[in-house]
């Protein structure tokens, strides 16, 4: 059974929990941040070195409380060391080791209190109320040096101190990483509950971390394949009732939901294009299915594939020049590139098992394709380049699938089900080294994880 099928009967053999649906409003704060000018870096700058294949050491790093507001400064410091673990490549020194348990903006550290904790660097800070915003000044140091590597400012209003963390956590990510930022960012999944054989699937969103889980649909039927927008905030699903599955655009901020199209048969597999403008998705008719593609300003739709094929699972290249595939045109399940005028579709996996659910990283400067393989019996999430070469499995296990990529291209969040009777998937992590693998805990299972980009 190919998996177009597998994942419409609940997404790889799971349960096939359709109900009648109820749409419900779910309102996330609009967020205005305001970033100062960042005082120039030194000129030798402490970085990170990760080599695929190679042992890794996280950086040993400290980020003792902000000082200013001490609850405030105390909840940032506590997410922005949170984020730097969570993403693999920094370990924060447990602060009860801190000889110096606040360290602010304005101050110089006392490096005589920090280098013999063989701590590489330090992100102090200060937070404060002023004028009902709340502003953070953040700088990041080398301790060996006693070098200032980043000096910024930010600000927000109150309830959004959570964001106002991930972006602090995101300036010191960049400095020592030299990746672009990721941790600003959201998740949209699919929420399960209830017992195995009838699970009431629920669409969610959360940040990248797990935390501020807040749920878009009541779970009165069956909802699959989220995908975010690269542009906006909506997201496209596959929503599963009475009769055939339609594909809705719901507005995450206001909750409202519009139907992309009202088709005949069933339809899979929705995805943006780059610019937000256009919508790939798959279209099943008398047992073969074919890429479509809509513009969703007139609601035009053309084929991009035609032929006696199960087609679907299609994703854009960043420049939108290109589209990754899956297909059993070729007798198994394989991955295809083809021109985003449908032209020129060649295979680029050629490795032992089947391949699907392929996704291309939005960051061009990594230029990967993410998938999931099935080889030897076991499910596996690895990532290759679009012409195939440097094929590489970050983790394999009893099953793994439905990969979705970092806004910065460096991490792919997948679901892992586990098995038994009281089994369920959830959502884990991996950097494309394979050096960093680590679950995102959330208040239920979880499947089908969406990464958003950036947050504007």
């Amino acid at each position: 059974m190919t998996t177009l099928f597998r994942r419409l009967a609940g997404f790889s053999g799971r349960d096939r929990a359709i109900r009648g649906m109820v749409a419900a409003l779910a309102a996330l704060t609009t967020v205005v941040l305001a970033t100062a000018a960042a005082v120039a870096p030194a000129a030798a700058q402490l970085k990170i070195t990760i080599t695929p294949g190679q042992p890794f050491t996280p950086m040993p790093i400290a980020v003792p409380g902000f000082s200013g507001d001490p609850q405030l400064g105390a909840e940032v410091s506590r997410i922005v060391a949170q984020d730097l673990k969570t993403s693999g490549y920094f370990a924060p020194v447990d602060p009860a080791a801190y000889l110096d348990k606040v360290v602010g903006a304005g101050e110089m550290p006392n490096w005589n209190n920090w280098r013999p904790l063989n701590v590489q660097a330090l992100v102090a800070g200060t937070v404060s109320d002023q004028g009902g915003q709340i502003v953070a000044q953040v700088r990041v140091w080398d301790v060996a040096t006693g070098q200032q590597l980043v000096g910024q400012q930010f600000a927000t209003s109150r309830d959004n101190i959570r964001r106002l963390a991930h972006i602090v956590a995101d300036a010191a990510y960049s400095q020592l990483t030299g990746f672009k930022g990721m941790f600003d960012s959201r998740v949209a999944f699919v929420d399960e509950t209830g017992p195995k054989n009838a699970r009431v699937k629920r669409l969610a969103i959360m940040d990248w971390d797990g935390q501020g889980v807040r749920y878009l649909t009541r779970g009165q039927e069956l909802v699959l394949t989220p995908r975010f927008s690269p542009t906006s905030q909506q997201v496209a699903y596959m929503s599963y009732g009475q009769g055939d599955p339609k594909v809705f655009i719901l507005n995450v901020n206001n909750g409202a939901r519009q139907l992309v199209g009202d088709f005949p048969s069933m339809t899979f597999s929705p995805r943006f294009s780059p610019d937000g403008g256009r919508l790939l998705f798959s279209l099943q008719k008398e047992g073969d299915a074919n890429i479509y593609v809509m513009d969703l300003a007139s609601r035009q739709v053309r084929p991009m594939t035609q032929g006696a094929a199960i087609d679907t699972s299609p994703s854009y290249s960043p420049d939108g020049s290109q589209i990754v595939f899956e297909s059993d045109r070729g007798g198994s399940q394989q991955l295809y590139v083809m021109g985003a005028d449908g032209s020129n579709p060649r295979r680029i996996s050629f490795g032992s098992g089947r391949y699907s659910t392929p996704v291309w990283s939005p960051d061009p400067d990594n230029n990967y394709i993410a998938f999931t393989k099935q080889d030897g019996g076991s499910f596996k999430i690895g990532v290759m380049r679009p012409d195939g070469s440097g094929e590489r499995i970050l983790t394999e296990g009893y099953h793994n699938e439905g990969p979705t990529w970092s806004p910065n291209g460096r991490y792919v969040m997948f679901f892992r089900e586990s098995g038994g009777p009281s089994g369920g998937p959830g959502l884990w992590l991996a950097d494309v080294t394979g050096n960093v693998l680590t679950q995102i805990r959330t208040p239920a299972f979880a499947s089908d994880p969406a990464w958003s980009s950036l947050l504007k």
